[in-house]
């Protein structure tokens, strides 16, 4: 007789089924949305810290070429020749030095000069001593000091006409502002030197008296001027009824009042304080954030100019050579055989021309045509599909005998629709990256053009990169801010366009990831 289980008398109906997969469900809907193609790429593009950094470089430099020519007070046209070659100036950024001054060493005649720059109206060009040292041989003393180099310009002459004239009277008499200063006594008829025009005073050698200083400088070797004016006791002046110096009170006689203009054949010549005369002419006073060039051209505007046209080129030349690229290359890759011999026995003649070789005939015969902006963008047509159209053609070979493919075609697909609906959307990740590299190489190719000379972009109203650069290198020793922001800008530029496409490159094909193609 068998022996009776302890369970035998439990009911069936307590029994159930044991789930061995810790109750998951795997047939449960999803409740997420699907996720894209372009959608998986900007996920894996957002992980690479360093590619979503250089985006927003680009995009930081892109807006910096959109929007500065809009905002700043200059444009290339803007030319000033008494603040050439000045240094950088902001004055939220002074702090850091970026105060518009320079270290200069002068003898004692040139420290008295920057000194007496500003002293009519309570200033003076020379900021701070730095060092004085005493020559052994000839005991003269030399003067290291720091100069604000928008000041020294300090006053000029200038040639207006009875409008003109009256016109800055009655400017000068609204605002309350001096801007015409006496004459000095050395002035004469020829003499437009701005020098000239800032030796107001008069100062003697330095000859030490017996109390062992000059006779206009004092102990501690500082100048003390005595001003030098042109009275009209001896010559006529202007009329002139705008302001004038407090101490200008006719002198001793009540009759020697000094001279603010003097008549000349077109009209009236004034000694203005240039800064003044400059916010009188132009709402604004000097301030050159990235310095000027050789030729008083503002360069945070030249920049974002330079900048400006460097991405007209690539992003029109882009526009242009991506879809023929992608056509011929198309050609190329889904037909092969004959038609793929002959269209690249086109392309490697193409190739085989040097670049700058197509630059330098362009420059030759289009330049005064049609300009410097559409002679560097044909430049690149002629050139620049042909990389695209290899990128396209290995993707077409490495894609049309697929099984999709195959299958497609064996549905009836027609030609038109394996190319541009199953072949081409599958090489979207590498003609994308190969798209956004033409950029920067279409940019640096450009700029080198323009640095060489081989197409000159300075006109009026447009200038290049490479043309700043090119202007920058006989001054880097001396004044290398000419060169050193243009440079860094081109630098970031390329550097953020490298990582950038990295990234892009990644995305589209994690394959790829870590490789160069």
């Amino acid at each position: 007789m068998e022996k009776k289980m302890k369970f035998d008398n439990i009911p069936v109906e307590k029994f159930q089924f044991a789930r061995r997969d810790n109750d998951v469900i795997l047939d449960k809907k999803f409740s997420t949305k699907p996720v894209g193609y372009f959608k998986d790429c900007m996920r894996r593009f957002r992980k690479n810290k360093s590619s979503v950094i250089a985006a927003y470089i680009i995009l930081l430099l892109f807006l910096f070429a959109l929007i500065v020519p809009f905002v700043s007070h200059y444009n290339v046209s803007f030319r000033d020749g008494y603040y050439k070659l000045a240094p950088p100036k902001f004055a939220p950024l002074a702090f850091l030095g970026w105060d518009g001054c320079t270290d200069r060493t002068e003898g004692q005649a040139g420290y008295d000069y920057y000194k007496s720059i500003g002293v009519e109206y309570g200033s003076s060009s020379v900021k701070k001593v730095k060092n004085v040292k005493t020559d052994e041989t000839t005991g003269k003393p030399f003067y290291t000091i720091y100069v604000d180099d928008y000041e020294k310009v300090g006053f000029v002459y200038v040639d207006l006409s009875e409008k003109e004239y009256n016109a800055l009277k009655e400017y000068q008499n609204k605002t309350k502002i001096q801007v015409a200063y006496p004459i000095p006594e050395n002035y004469k008829t020829n003499f437009l030197a701005v020098n000239g025009a800032n030796l107001w005073y008069e100062l003697a050698d330095n000859t030490p008296s017996t109390s062992g200083a000059s006779k206009y400088h004092d102990d501690n070797g500082d100048p003390i001027y005595k001003a030098a004016y042109r009275t009209s006791k001896k010559e006529t002046s202007a009329k002139y009824d705008s302001l004038k110096l407090a101490e200008d009170k006719g002198g001793e006689d009540g009759k020697s009042w000094y001279v603010y203009a003097v008549k000349n054949q077109s009209g009236y010549r004034m000694r203005v304080l240039y800064k003044e005369y400059y916010m009188y002419q132009n709402g604004f006073y000097p301030e050159h954030i990235f310095g000027t060039n050789q030729d008083g051209q503002d360069l945070f505007a030249c920049m974002a100019v330079g900048a400006r046209v460097s991405f007209l080129i690539s992003l029109s030349v882009v526009l242009v050579v991506i879809p023929f690229g992608l056509c011929y290359g198309a050609i190329e890759g889904y037909y092969g055989g004959a038609i793929d011999l002959f269209l690249e026995r086109i392309s490697d003649i193409i190739y085989g021309i040097p670049l700058i070789v197509v630059a330098a005939l362009c420059n030759m015969h289009l330049l005064k045509k049609i300009g410097p902006v559409l002679t560097t963008w044909l430049i690149f047509i002629i050139v620049d599909w042909l990389g695209i159209a290899a990128r396209v053609r290995t993707q077409f070979y490495r894609f049309k005998g697929q099984e999709y493919v195959l299958a497609a075609r064996t549905l009836g697909a027609s030609d038109k629709r394996l190319i541009f609906r199953h072949i081409l959307p599958n090489s979207l990740g590498t003609i994308i990256t190969g798209t956004i590299l033409i950029i920067p190489g279409v940019i640096s190719s450009e700029i080198m053009f323009a640095y060489l000379g081989i197409v000159s972009f300075q006109t009026s109203n447009i200038i290049s990169m490479g043309t700043l650069l090119s202007q920058g290198e006989s001054y880097l020793a001396t004044y290398p801010h000419i060169l050193l922001f243009p440079a860094c800008y081109i630098a970031l530029l390329e550097i953020a366009f490298n990582l950038f496409g990295n990234g892009l490159r990644d995305a589209f094909n994690p394959s790829l990831r870590g490789a160069d193609e």
